[in-house]
């Protein structure tokens, strides 16, 4: 799918790592801004956002929440995540918006994580990371057809 966008990147295969903390140990070489990936659900259940943040970041779920208008945030199931973007814990990454066909998850993305010229996101997977340039990134936001709203974490 990434292939009918007209955005170039880098695919690089490296042993399975599930947090940050193991992506920089076993793959120090990868260039590009770092990410952390969450899926959270508002206090309903009924809107669900990806936020994208810098991965040395923390981010406070309640000053999240007031940021984005919402009475509450928590972090989503793993059967939430399954339906929404096809994704499993330790695989989820922006990638998993070309699996939202109804565009219903509201992308969440760290101002600061854009300053970086270069970008890098697992595919789906946690055994590749891609890299690419932060404009071909934001090429792909636009092409997924999703909310995207540009945060300072």
């Amino acid at each position: 799918t990434l292939n009918s966008i007209p955005i170039t990147y880098t695919k690089h295969d490296h042993p399975a790592v599930y947090t940050c903390k193991e992506a920089e140990e076993l793959c120090p070489d990868i260039p590009g801004g770092r990410s952390k990936n969450l899926f959270l659900r508002n206090r309903k259940g009924d809107v669900h956002y990806l936020l994208v943040i810098g991965a040395e970041k923390r981010t406070d779920l309640k000053s999240l929440a007031t940021l984005v208008d919402e009475a509450g945030l928590s972090f989503a199931s793993e059967k939430r995540l399954m339906k929404h973007l096809t994704l499993t814990p330790g695989a989820v990454s922006p990638f998993g918006l070309v699996n939202d066909k109804a565009h219903e998850v509201i992308v969440l993305i760290d101002t600061d994580l854009m300053e970086n010229e270069r970008l890098s996101f697992h595919p789906n997977v946690n055994t590749a990371t891609l890299e690419l340039s932060s404009s071909d990134f934001r090429k792909f936001l636009e092409w997924t057809g999703n909310t995207i709203r540009f945060v300072d974490v």
